[in-house]
């Protein structure tokens, strides 16, 4: 579980195909201090598991799956990416509930400077429209952001320059995919009402 707190920029290293899966490099001091085998890295808000790490490298395997739902295949040797350690219990929870498990990719359509922030448009996949509300949360390559606006095909973000200066998400241009994962609550919720319609009425066994 993570918080969509960014800890570092980093940068993919080396990209190795293999059939159709990815192994992925890449350099983060920062998030691979004290990692282990076995543990776990958001990269672009996808959770990867590490396979090796030294000297503030790790490779992670990504599988096809993967690849198909988010951003990451469109990454090469010194692409900067956002990455986030899990957070620990008992620790604060600075963002949002973040799974690492990206719900699809969405498109950079406008960004739009303020005095001291940025408005950033993208745009929205049909299947996602209806968990992403006003004043709710959302995850973008792994920032947990506060929707501005909502509709039916777009919303937008409003970002501060610590998130301009510190995440991907201020050098993104429009026309960029970004990974997004929505609220796992709300999904949770629409399942739930979903299945007490359909069962209202039946006899309990």
């Amino acid at each position: 579980m993570f918080t969509g707190i960014v800890e570092e920029l980093g940068e993919v290293v080396a990209v190795e195909q293999l059939g159709d899966s990815s192994r992925f490099q890449l350099r983060g001091p920062v998030v691979t201090e004290g990692a282990k085998h076995g543990d776990s890295i958001a990269v672009n808000g996808v959770c990867l598991t590490v396979v090796e790490h030294a000297d503030g490298e790790f490779t992670a395997d990504v599988m096809a799956e993967t690849l198909q739902r988010s951003s990451l295949g469109a990454l090469a040797p010194g692409s900067r990416v956002n990455l986030e350690r899990p957070m620990a219990l008992g620790g604060r929870l600075g963002g949002h509930l973040v799974q690492g498990h990206v719900d699809g990719t969405g498109t950079i359509t406008e960004r739009t400077p303020g005095e001291h922030w940025e408005i950033v448009k993208i745009a929205l996949p049909d299947h996602l429209a209806r968990y992403v509300v006003e004043k709710g949360s959302i995850t973008v390559d792994g920032v947990s952001l506060t929707v501005v606006d909502a509709a039916d095909d777009h919303f937008t973000v409003s970002l501060i320059p610590t998130t301009l200066d510190l995440t991907t998400l201020g050098i993104k241009k429009p026309g960029d995919l970004v990974n997004l994962e929505v609220d796992v609550l709300a999904k949770y919720v629409e399942r739930l009402l979903g299945h007490s319609s359909r069962t209202s009425g039946e006899p309990l066994a």
